[in-house]
């Protein structure tokens, strides 16, 4: 879409400021209007459920997400619905020329990430959008969503990735991604982050931060889990409400959609005070009601069932491996996997391997690692277990639903975006060495 290299070189808010006011950005408006969501795991999902609300309080809502999963539309909505071909295009021209101006002035190279940023900020703003939704990138502290400003915040969760560039612990990486909050402002902190509460509550003290934690200021309780539905009993503050269905499956899900509700409510707080309670609890129940994200335990087929996973740390492939479980039941399945090149692949294998006895290791066209090797550490984990190798996602596909036949099981695609991703391409028909990814 650009033509820019994926990270720009060093760090990038001076240049990125001066790429919003020669955009003739509101900074104000922006930081008024933005919610900036940051963490390791969920921060898709999480603000996918607080755009579907404000979408249902009646706002007009801008959703910026990443990555995108078949189009790079994807990652620029307005209530719902990706940018139209037209206007993509047309912005992106105009960034471009941007772009071309301030680099030649600063003699800065930007990052692709960064333009689509910007994109997203003048598409919204053009788009009198009321409240915007923003997901972070890598970190908080350097990452494009700190020039929002915004006062409301979250960290969805925290594991270890991009240590290199976020650090070597979890208290430096919830750190980073803590500073894409503005002075003065709230950050809502998912359930996993509540072991580092008191390092959080530290570091955000002198910026006059209030930290708010799932299961403690944000409260959950009575949460019911099966493949029909999901739900769960909602506090915080002076909103109580009961029986808030979850349409999107797993467990952790419920985690992201009180983090989202409860940041919702948050910037209304500050934003447009006053509202009726009744509305308010009726545009949580149906954002979190309608609420529909691609790739987080998404079901493909039903013949047989076939359920895809776009996580990619151990500790995502961990907690949607128990969700699996918690709605399907832990027999009768194959694995494909498949994990990329740069990815933690004994962790990630060891997250799956001993959970099943029929596994096919593969490889993603875009950065997959060599199945063969994979297939060498899965049959170390786990000797007992049936493990093949499909060289490409194409024969990893065909032979996992021969195997489903013959054997009577279900299907289950884990180990990475690409791996998910281009089995589900193949499912539709699509060639997945055309999908193009970043």
């Amino acid at each position: 879409m650009f033509d820019l290299p994926k990270y720009g070189k060093g760090i990038c808010l001076a240049r990125m400021a001066e790429l919003l006011d020669a955009l003739a950005i509101d900074r104000a408006k922006l930081q008024e209007r933005s919610v900036a969501i940051t963490g390791s795991n969920g921060k898709g999902s999480t603000a996918a459920f607080c755009a579907s609300i404000g979408r249902a309080y009646g706002l007009r809502t801008g959703l910026f997400t990443s990555p995108h999963l078949f189009r790079v539309n994807e990652r620029f909505q307005i209530d719902g619905a990706p940018i139209a071909d037209p206007a993509l295009n047309e912005l992106v021209r105009r960034i471009g020329t941007t772009i071309d101006t301030v680099s030649r002035k600063r003699c800065e190279q930007f990052g692709a990430f960064e333009a689509m940023f910007a994109l997203a900020c003048l598409y919204f703003q053009e788009s009198d959008c009321e409240i915007m939704v923003f997901e972070a990138g890598i970190g908080g502290r350097y990452d494009p969503v700190r020039l929002l400003g915004s006062r409301t915040t979250a960290v969805a969760s925290i594991d270890y990735e991009h240590v290199e560039l976020l650090g070597h612990s979890l208290e430096l990486i919830v750190s980073d991604k803590s500073d894409a909050c503005a002075s003065g402002g709230t950050i809502v902190y998912g359930e996993n982050c509540r072991h580092l509460r008191a390092h959080i509550i530290e570091y955000n003290r002198n910026r006059n931060v209030e930290s708010l934690f799932v299961r403690d200021e944000v409260g959950i309780s009575n949460e019911s889990i099966a493949a029909a539905g999901q739900s769960f009993d909602f506090a915080f503050r002076d909103h109580h409400f009961r029986s808030l269905e979850v349409a999107l499956p797993g467990g952790f899900q419920l985690d992201n959609a009180a983090i989202a509700t409860a940041l919702f409510l948050r910037w209304l707080e500050c934003a447009r005070p006053g509202g009726a309670a009744s509305r308010i609890e009726a545009a949580a129940r149906a954002g979190l009601r309608e609420t529909r994200w691609p790739g987080r335990l998404e079901t493909i087929a039903q013949a047989p069932l076939t359920v895809i996973d776009v996580g990619h740390t151990p500790d995502g492939i961990r907690q949607s491996l128990t969700a699996l479980k918690q709605i399907y039941g832990e027999g009768g399945w194959i694995l494909v996997i498949g994990v990329s090149v740069d990815k933690k692949t004994e962790e990630i294998a060891g997250a799956l391997a001993p959970a099943f006895d029929t596994i096919i290791c593969t490889s993603a066209h875009h950065k997959g690692s060599d199945p063969a090797a994979l297939a060498g550490t899965m049959r170390e984990l786990n000797p007992q277990a049936r493990v093949e190798i499909a060289a490409t996602i194409d024969q990893a596909f065909d032979a996992s639903r021969t195997l489903a036949a013959s054997l009577k099981r279900r299907i289950y695609v884990a180990g990475g975006l690409f791996t998910a991703i281009e089995f589900a391409a193949v499912a539709r028909g699509l060639d997945p060495r055309k999908l193009a990814f970043f």
